[in-house]
């Protein structure tokens, strides 16, 4: 996902194959299109026709690997809840006797659905959220994931989700997160961030409050965000995990790592 914060224009790609650059095409959804988001084979088919590279086997050695391995320990983890049989790779069917119709069967095949990533986790995450701002002013943000590993087939996080992976409005700042996507785009963290700042409240008391509306709800959540106000002022929030982000401006000579702890 990327994000003008001065037109408020967004472009996205969901459950895109066999295009490995997914942050251009979702530039190309921006600038090519009037829509906010394409998604599947369809966003593929797009992003291929405007220059980019496939379709691509995004299969890996290493993915197929793990694949494999996953598959010889019964599907797990496969993000089911409330189905029987629960430690299988299926069929699965709605663990309740009101409930009589059968759960589809989204078996994986490595060839079909490209390399495996990341399981949502205190150590193993590969969101990459940035945020922008040029000279005068204008501010941008990106966001781009290959998602949790093993996920249900379909599955759509965050990262494509504007005002909760990412979110900018040249006025006030800017925001970017990471962490437990299904349950931080219920919540719109970067927005409320932003919003937050747009109040009046500085980044690190607005970053905070974003974080701490999902962790009331949410104790059990892994997440974080930064957020940055129009001026460069920047600071940090997290549940779960200590978190790291990276800044860098014309004054700096090389990039510098700042670390924030659990609230």
């Amino acid at each position: 996902m990327v994000m003008d914060g001065v037109t408020m224009e967004v472009g996205a790609v969901a459950a895109m194959r066999y295009v490995p650059e997914g942050i251009k095409a979702a530039k190309l959804v921006l600038e090519y299109t009037k829509h906010t988001m394409l998604v599947g084979d369809q966003a593929s088919a797009f992003a291929i026709s405007m220059g980019l590279q496939g379709p691509t086997n995004l299969s890996s050695v290493e993915s197929i690997e793990k694949w494999t391995k996953w598959k010889d320990n019964s599907c797990q983890p496969n993000f089911r809840k409330n189905v029987i049989p629960r430690d299988s790779c299926g069929p699965f069917h709605p663990n309740g006797p009101s409930i009589r119709r059968c759960l589809m069967d989204n078996e994986l095949r490595p060839n079909e659905f490209g390399s495996v990533t990341v399981n949502v986790g205190l150590h193993s995450h590969d969101t990459i959220s940035m945020a922008v701002i040029d000279q005068i002013g204008q501010v941008a943000v990106g966001t781009s994931t290959n998602g949790a590993t093993f996920k249900i087939p379909g599955r759509v996080g965050d990262g494509p989700i504007a005002g909760s992976s990412a979110y900018a409005d040249a006025e006030v700042g800017a925001c970017g997160a990471t962490g437990d996507g299904d349950i931080m785009m219920r919540f719109l963290p970067c927005y409320q961030a932003v919003e937050n700042m747009r109040l009046g409240m500085e980044p690190k008391l607005a970053a905070k409050d974003a974080i701490s509306r999902i962790a009331r709800k949410y104790p059990n959540f892994i997440g974080a965000l930064f957020a940055v106000n129009r001026n460069g002022t920047h600071a940090g929030a997290c549940h779960g995990w200590t978190f790291q982000y990276s800044v860098r401006n014309p004054g700096m000579n090389d990039v510098e790592v700042f670390t924030v702890h659990p609230q």
